[in-house]
């Protein structure tokens, strides 16, 4: 009689160790299943791409959090992932900042920052290097800036290459949609864009006039003084970009965002053999202003770069699907060969907040009046 309750204790301790492990089985295989069915090779409307933000958020809980930072013109929510992993070993962590989806007709760019999400949760555990960034640093992905214009382009063929936003025409006109990438505060309206309302570089009434663009410098703008890096994905062409879209203004680090540039175009070749040329716009592209790469340089964040995706004028913004898993796959490993880089300056050498300080110093003395956006 006096082992009964011994032998009660034993099996509801076996009981309870049973329950935690057929719920840790479950929420493992519930990952497996958001993983496995979600198509990374395919292009996705708005709503599976919220969808999917709910889910991957869901399935890794202690790695992806998300957050609402504002809302378009149309009042759509513009939401974005952080991954990052909690840490005691440092004070305060660092920030990444990816976006995509700023032009609404580039539908590759949404479907890396999905996969480069994909890729983290997947191997973040096994890869040692990578927990060590991710306990350093958070890194935020959204997805898709210009929620109303990509799903315009979703709403029939003919609007499949629209480009701005949604915004309504200014008075006495009838074309909708600013270029939310000339919209910035940075050197705004100067070069490489129009103020009609019907063109598609069309940049607004003022800098910052749009909420969309609006949002992520204020987001970004509150965290500037601890952002290492600012990568906005962009299709095509297959370029690395760097500030500064005015020609006649230079990074002051630019050597160095050459060389941390072309670093990342040889990892991408790599892969499947795709050469990505690195360089300013004025230099590879054309000269433009109130680009939010230039932005984010101007405002003291070190490296800022602008990635455009496949290809070179076959199909351009119609990249078919079957080329999205090498498109992604060589754009990650541009993205984290910039991420390490950046990461590593910042904790293994201690030279980057310093030079961060310096560098906005410089910014606001030697290129812009961030209050009007315009080259001073």
């Amino acid at each position: 009689m006096e082992k009964k309750p011994l032998q009660f204790w034993k099996l509801g301790l076996s009981l309870l160790i049973l329950s935690s492990v057929l719920e840790t089985s479950s929420r493992l295989v519930e990952g497996l299943e958001l993983t496995g069915s979600y198509d990374y090779t395919k292009y996705h409307p708005m709503d599976e791409i919220y969808k999917w933000m709910e889910d991957v958020e869901r399935a890794n809980p202690e790695l992806i959090s998300s957050a609402v930072y504002g809302n378009t013109t149309e009042g759509r929510d513009i939401t974005l992932l952080k991954l990052g992993l909690k840490t005691s070993a440092v004070s305060e962590k660092k920030v990444i900042w990816m976006d995509c989806g700023i032009h609404a007709r580039e539908w590759i760019a949404p479907a890396f920052c999905q996969w480069f999400v994909k890729e983290i949760a997947n191997s973040y555990k096994t890869d040692k290097k990578l927990q060590q960034i991710l306990q350093n640093v958070d890194v935020y992905v959204t997805p898709v800036i210009n929620v109303d214009g990509y799903e315009f382009t979703w709403s029939n063929e003919t609007n499949r290459l629209w480009r701005k936003s949604r915004s309504a025409p200014p008075a006495g006109n009838d074309c909708y949609g600013v270029d939310l990438n000339r919209n910035f505060k940075a050197n705004w309206g100067t070069v490489g864009v129009s103020f009609d309302s019907c063109s598609s570089t069309y940049c607004g009434t003022s800098a910052g006039s749009e909420p969309e663009a609006t949002a992520v410098m204020d987001f970004v703008g509150s965290m500037a003084n601890k952002t290492l890096c600012f990568l906005t994905i962009h299709s095509a062409g297959q370029l690395i970009l760097l500030p500064y879209g005015h020609p006649e203004i230079s990074a002051p680090n630019y050597d160095e965002l050459v060389s941390v540039g072309e670093a990342a175009a040889a990892e991408m070749k790599k892969l499947h053999g795709m050469d990505y040329t690195v360089g300013t716009s004025p230099q590879i592209l054309y000269p433009n202003s109130g680009s939010s790469r230039d932005w984010a340089r101007l405002i003291g964040i070190p490296f800022s770069y602008t990635f455009e995706l496949r290809d070179k004028g076959e199909f351009s913004h119609l990249l078919p699907e079957d080329q999205i898993q090498p498109a992604c796959e060589e754009a990650f490993a541009g993205a984290l060969s910039i991420i390490t880089y950046v990461h590593d300056k910042a904790f293994n050498s201690g030279v980057l907040p310093n030079a961060a300080v310096a560098l906005t110093i410089w910014s606001t003395v030697m290129a812009v009046s961030l209050n009007t956006g315009v080259l001073v």
